[in-house]
């Protein structure tokens, strides 16, 4: 299983993915597919995002919980890897003077 969020993304990238992946919510994508499939999908993500942000999160039994998940684009939320456990952590937000 395969999801993907979108936020801020392009129309074109948004219905790029709507070719191969259900879109069951404004910006949110899910499908089942492999590795490659994955791959080649969040690679669309990489390079079509421009200012917008994305994460993608799949079913990985190999590890701790049981998933992983990758980020592009500008977030407050950042993966980070916490003793081989990959958790969120969360940038300040920018405060104007």
């Amino acid at each position: 299983m395969i999801v993907i969020v979108l936020e801020n993304a392009p129309p074109r990238l948004r219905g790029r993915l709507a070719l191969w992946l259900l879109e069951v919510r404004a910006g949110v994508y899910v499908g089942d597919f492999g590795r490659r499939a994955r791959e080649y999908f969040w690679q669309q993500v990489v390079e079509g995002i421009a200012d917008g942000n994305a994460v993608i999160a799949w079913r990985d039994p190999g590890e701790e919980n049981g998933f992983q998940f990758d980020t592009c684009g500008q977030n407050r939320r950042m993966p980070v890897d916490y003793d081989g456990l990959k958790l969120v952590s969360f940038s300040p937000e920018d405060v104007a003077p």
